[in-house]
């Protein structure tokens, strides 16, 4: 096996200071984001929440895992971290650069960093094999551009969807014994434990763990109401599910307001049954009874069990696709 060496932090040359993240930052960190938010329109800009969240997170480092780059006034101008799922042999890497402060080469040294203290890491949990994975906007052509310099390969698509509400929306009734119930603590640990279940086959995803899961289910934009599941009532079972989120920014964003379905699922022995398209209608009448305007969601392009095509025969359609990249960092 490889000896693991230190990650070499950029240097003086990107003309900032560089050091962890700490938690007295998030306020300098939050406002780097939207600034580089407002030039790059992404589909979705994080929170306080999600920041907050990468420096809590057990599984994670911050003293090691993240890095801020500080101008001579100590204006945040970058940042990168990296994340990992206990256990996993992926980490996603995820950072940014000042608008104002780009074609410095600092995508590029945040990069080398992350690529390296990716391989760190690996190595220090045993793993010989091991990769690096981030994800960028299709059209964001120097991001996109920052991973393809660097080798990375494109290793799948995830395309963004949106539905108005102001059509006809579908009235499915769901079989006999099944029925909707509205997420609540109660029934919080059930549905953790049923998403695992259904996503444990879907490219990418990872185990969320209850930390996670109360991250997901604590964030300002989950909404409990439009959260629900389909019980079998007779097997006291959840048979599926849809957990909706709403970013009061998207109106600014998108020029519509947007109820979003986070995810979706069916639990194997239910497929087949029309649960899908139900809960979808189900979603877009909470949606729209809120004063949203229209319904959205996400969904991997590749998917086998013909998702897109599902949520195409439902009046979906895309907005903008998102490409994830992996560069191996081991062997």
């Amino acid at each position: 096996m490889s000896i693991s060496t230190p990650p070499e932090i950029p240097g003086p040359a990107t003309g900032l200071r560089w050091r962890a993240i700490t938690a007295e930052d998030v306020d300098a960190w939050l406002e780097l984001v939207r600034r580089i938010a407002a030039v790059d329109k992404p589909g979705y800009v994080q929170q306080r929440a999600d920041l907050e969240h990468v420096l809590a997170a057990s599984s994670d480092n911050p003293a090691r895992d993240t890095l801020l780059g500080l101008d001579r006034s100590g204006v945040a101008r970058a940042y990168g971290y990296l994340v990992r799922t206990e256990g996993s042999d992926k980490i996603h890497g995820a950072g940014g650069v000042d608008p104002q402060w780009r074609r410095r080469g600092i995508g590029t040294a945040l990069l080398r960093w992350q690529q390296q203290r990716a391989r760190e890491r690996l190595l220090e949990t045993g793993h010989e094999k091991g990769l690096l994975r981030f994800m960028a906007e299709e059209d964001n052509a120097s991001h996109v551009a920052l991973f393809h310099a660097a080798n990375a390969s494109v290793v799948r698509y995830f395309t963004e969807m949106t539905r108005p509400l102001d059509t006809d929306i579908p009235d499915t009734k769901l079989p006999d014994g099944l029925e909707y119930v509205t997420f609540n603590e109660d029934i919080s640990e059930a549905l953790r434990v049923a998403h695992n279940e259904v996503f444990r086959d879907h490219w990418g995803s990872e185990e969320r763990d209850p930390e996670r899961w109360q991250h997901n289910v604590e964030h300002p934009h989950f909404r409990a109401d439009w959260t629900f599941v389909v019980m079998d009532t007779a097997a006291g079972e959840i048979a599926g599910y849809n957990i909706a989120s709403f970013d009061p920014e998207g109106e600014k964003l998108n020029g519509y307001t947007e109820g979003y379905t986070e995810l979706l699922g069916v639990r194997r022995s239910y497929r087949g049954l029309g649960l899908a398209p139900a809960m979808l209608g189900e979603a877009m009448r909470r949606y729209k009874a809120a004063g949203m305007e229209r319904a959205g969601l996400g969904v991997d392009t590749e998917n086998p069990s013909g998702a897109l095509g599902l949520y195409e025969s439902l009046g979906y359609t895309p907005t903008f696709r998102e490409v994830f990249f992996d560069l191996h960092v081991l062997p």
